[in-house]
């Protein structure tokens, strides 16, 4: 492995982050001092910083159940479990998170918690769709997350937005009580402030999007790390691609759909992160790794475990799969 590149990679990486969240925070902070002067701005940074410390994270086994999700135990699934134990052995995480399984249709896994609790959800459609190998490199992708406490940097993100957003609206409200005191008197109105406070939450949320999209990078390089294998998860990224399109507009209007904006998406573009991987894969970043030894071109039998004990989901009124 190049560890000079790399680690300079995963420097100007966490710049990145830094600056971003620093720029949420002092758009918030500006937005308090704009308000309520200096004393509005301390206000809203204790605020923000005792919300932080004191909002307990959710236990992952309550956010699981909320998405029905169910916990796949080891002798079930053993050539999984054994990837994901090797990898959290290789992320240096204190305990191996649990696998839940996601009853949908929809190739899709996540995770919540935090580095000694936590829990990755892979869906019903990710387990029939993918090979141990793809596998892989999705579980390396959400345990970077983890080990690099990505939930924490996103969930102060999310408060640092929701705290500027009631800003805003606060502003404009004082705005709109004080505009007949403007209207009629001599007093100057400065422009740029205003603009600033009406624009306020759409800046905080366009930044808010640039750090996930961020994060996203460096959790797919992470696991181009921890798993040996760049190419791996560039396959998991492209099949799921594929599979995950609207099967009517590939049909009738194929190459007809207009992509979201860059700056709206809170993953980046996939062609993208695939083409980063396999630029991994090109220049020999990740020499020096070994692969997990887990028969990387063998579909794992969990297809059986499956059947036998979840079934196939089925669609409930409410909307959710179950």
């Amino acid at each position: 492995m190049d560890q000079q590149r790399l680690a300079l990679h995963k420097l100007r990486n966490g710049l990145q982050s830094l600056m971003l969240v620093g720029a949420m925070a002092g758009l918030c902070g500006y937005l308090a001092w704009l308000i309520g002067g200096a004393f509005g701005a301390w206000l809203a940074l204790v605020f923000v910083a005792v919300a932080y410390a004191l909002n307990p994270a959710a236990s992952p086994r309550l956010v699981m159940g909320l998405f029905r999700a169910e916990p796949i135990h080891p002798r079930s699934a053993p050539r999984l479990y054994a990837v994901l134990e090797a990898l959290a052995e290789r992320a240096s995480l204190p305990a191996v998170p649990t696998l839940y399984y996601l009853p949908s249709r929809l190739m899709n896994a996540f995770t919540t918690g935090q580095r000694g609790n936590a829990a990755i959800a892979v869906s019903d459609g990710l387990l029939r769709s993918l090979d141990l190998r793809q596998l892989a490199g999705v579980l390396g992708h959400e345990m970077s997350h983890i080990a690099h406490d990505d939930t924490q940097v996103m969930a102060f993100a999310d408060l640092t937005a929701r705290v500027t957003g009631f800003l805003s609206l606060l502003g404009q409200a004082l705005l709109i009580v004080n505009l007949p005191l403007i209207l009629f008197s001599d007093y100057r109105l400065d422009w740029l402030p205003i603009l600033l406070l009406l624009a306020a939450p759409t800046l905080s949320a366009l930044v808010q999007l640039a750090l996930s999209r961020n994060r996203e990078y460096a959790a797919d390089r992470n696991a181009a790390e921890l798993t040996g294998d760049p190419e791996g998860l560039a396959s998991a990224l492209n099949r799921m691609e594929h599979y995950q399109g609207r099967v009517l507009e590939r049909i009738l209007l194929p190459g007809q759909r207009i992509p979201d904006p860059s700056l709206l998406r809170t993953h980046p573009p996939t062609k993208e992160r695939i083409r980063r991987l396999l630029e991994l894969r090109d220049k020999r970043l990740a020499r020096g790794v070994p692969r997990l030894p887990m028969g990387w071109v063998e579909l794992d039998p969990l297809s059986e475990f499956l059947e036998r004990e979840l079934g196939r989901p089925r669609w409930h009124r409410s909307g959710l799969w179950y």
